[in-house]
């Protein structure tokens, strides 16, 4: 039996991670024509081309797309295999690539990081906000922070605790046009939204009890960041619904009041997102459970 080209899959991975040759090339500390003859072997090994190639744009053909998580997981077995023996006698280092919602990142995490950073300084940390969805196994993401209800997927998630979302607007505002008594009656009322949700247009609610209620809103914003909402609410311009860790300041502050606190809006949950895979850098696991310990811990503490 002839063994699998583990060099050209993992070379392959590379490439799909920084989306080109060159950059692939740098990571691995090889050469660029290293690089070009390692997917010229893998695609003739395999008989299908894995990537269009331009000289402007390199793109993965849709065999390519197919593959580009198994070969990602090639690496990192083969990666974690090679750590794992080498860790037992030095401290985790190396890099460590995070994503996770912008205003989530700087008001929760980036605190949090800080703190790992102190005690593992052999630890670097690549860090990227967005409130976009992130593939992580094409992005080589390690860790993905997402607030969601996840649907099943091959990704590892771990969930951490709920985000509970809070019906707010400013004393001004309900002054003006009074207090919502059923979800409903938010139908009549300027309501901002958020944009990564499939449907921002229609809100869901719960009571304790079991009930249920959907309204179809709509407002002068929609935006894919809940922070960027904040000023137009405390202006009195209308209403959203944002969870904790955007509006609690303002809450305790009194710029913003919460409406029909008996109904639960926007629930969800947070999660930590890793690829696929059984095994993972040591540099990963000992962060994992640290975001594990303190995020879980932040869910868990009364607001």
């Amino acid at each position: 039996m002839k063994l699998p080209d583990f060099e050209a899959w993992a070379i392959f991975a590379s490439v799909v991670e920084h989306r080109s040759f060159s950059g692939a090339a740098t990571a691995l500390g090889v050469s660029k024509a290293t690089v070009s003859k390692a997917i010229s072997r893998l695609e003739t090994r395999l008989g299908t081309t894995l990537f269009h190639r331009t000289s402007r744009r390199l793109t993965l053909t849709d065999s390519g797309q197919a593959l580009a998580e198994r070969a990602q997981r090639i690496l990192t077995e083969g990666q974690c295999a090679e750590e794992h023996a080498l860790d037992a006698a030095s401290a985790p280092a190396g890099l460590v690539r995070i994503a996770a919602p912008l205003t989530f990142g700087i008001k929760a995490l980036g605190p949090v990081l800080a703190d790992f950073l102190g005690a593992h300084p052999a630890i670097r940390i690549d860090l990227r906000l967005s409130d976009a969805f992130v593939d992580i196994v094409g992005e080589g993401i390690d860790i993905a922070v997402r607030i969601a209800e996840l649907p099943d997927s091959s990704l590892r998630a771990r969930r951490l605790g709920p985000v509970t979302g809070h019906i707010v607007g400013s004393p001004a505002y309900f002054e003006r046009h009074g207090r919502p008594r059923h979800p409903a009656d938010l139908a009549t009322h300027a309501c901002f939204t958020y944009a990564n949700i499939a449907n921002p247009d229609v809100w869901r609610f719960r009571k304790a009890g079991g009930e249920e209620a959907s309204v179809r809103v709509e407002g002068p914003i929609r935006t894919d960041n809940g922070e960027a909402i904040l000023p137009a609410l405390r202006a009195g311009l209308g209403i959203a619904v944002l969870p904790g860790f955007i509006v609690d300041e303002d809450l305790a502050a009194g710029r913003l009041e919460s409406v029909l606190p008996e109904w639960s809006a926007g629930a969800s949950g947070l999660h930590l997102i890793t690829p696929p895979g059984t095994l993972r850098p040591a540099r990963v696991e000992v962060l994992l459970d640290y975001l594990t310990e303190r995020l879980r811990k932040a869910c868990a503490e009364p607001r």
